[in-house]
């Protein structure tokens, strides 16, 4: 069985400005190569709901799904099903905690787990998405610092 991924850091900002830009500025913070297609111009989508859709779509408007919310409790927890470059079927589970520090700081905990939903791939993927938020989160933390 293949260990979950847990990721922890901290950004200097309230627990509801930090959920706020994770989920409806997802744009303005996600970079181009994370995304399915990698090309320039995309919109990236977190609908705010429970079930909402997490994709991206280009300027003629396709659309590519990477994942579903199954958790909606703003501003402390996001959850969501993950199949960013797979099958729906293949998803993969994501926690994402935001617990206050201080007024002006919150520490942002991220699970992702059920890599056994990937078989004889689960580790490699894993390691992948391990580097791929340790490039990611830094893009999340500016623009959730960002003066305006």
């Amino acid at each position: 069985m293949t260990e979950p991924l847990r990721l922890s850091f901290e950004v200097a900002c309230r627990r509801d400005h930090a959920f706020d830009v994770w989920t409806r500025r997802i744009g303005a913070w996600w970079p181009t190569d994370h995304t399915a297609t990698g090309e320039a111009g995309l919109t990236i989508v977190l609908e705010p709901r429970l079930g909402g859709r997490i994709y991206q779509r280009d300027g003629h408007g396709t659309e590519i799904d990477w994942g579903q919310v199954t958790l909606w409790e703003p501003p402390s927890r996001l959850g969501y099903l993950w199949h960013l470059r797979r099958d729906r079927a293949d998803a993969t589970d994501v926690l994402i905690t935001f617990v206050p520090v201080t007024a002006a700081s919150t520490r942002i905990d991220v699970e992702h787990t059920r890599w056994d939903r990937l078989g004889a791939d689960a580790d490699r993927w894993r390691d992948a998405n391990r580097a791929g938020w340790t490039t990611l989160l830094p893009h999340f933390v500016a623009e959730a610092t960002r003066q305006p």
